[in-house]
């Protein structure tokens, strides 16, 4: 799995489902074939804003992750093949109707929302 992609995927575990960082440490140790400790527990730990890099305010967009760094969205071609005949325009955060269309799911959070609830427990 691309590093970037594990860093995406721990910040929405995190921040945007607000589970313990550990639970996805723990299940990418399990079943990446290339875990170790240096590319899973302290990226999850450094995504997830604890041990000596701590920064709780770290938070990846997981559209904009996707913009900024696979702008042709030649990743999800690859990898969710459901969505790999959108035109660009449309792949990193396809509408609904498409979504519909291609049998892709809904968004099962809002990360905006979820970012906003995550915020407020940190500051209470």
């Amino acid at each position: 799995m691309h590093n970037r992609a594990r860093m995406v995927t721990a910040s929405f575990f995190v921040k945007n489902l607000h589970l313990a960082w550990r639970l996805g440490a723990r299940h990418f140790m399990e079943h990446l074939i290339d875990s170790d400790v240096a590319s899973n527990q302290l990226n999850w730990q450094w995504t997830a804003g604890t041990g000596t890099d701590a920064n709780p305010h770290r938070i990846l967009n997981p559209t904009r992750q996707s913009q900024r760094f696979d702008a042709s969205g030649a990743y999800i071609r690859r990898w969710v093949t459901e969505l790999a005949n959108l035109p660009t325009a449309l792949i990193h955060d396809p509408p609904a109707d498409v979504r519909r269309r291609c049998g892709h799911p809904l968004p099962i959070v809002d990360h905006h929302e979820a970012v906003a609830v995550f915020r407020a427990r940190r500051a209470s």
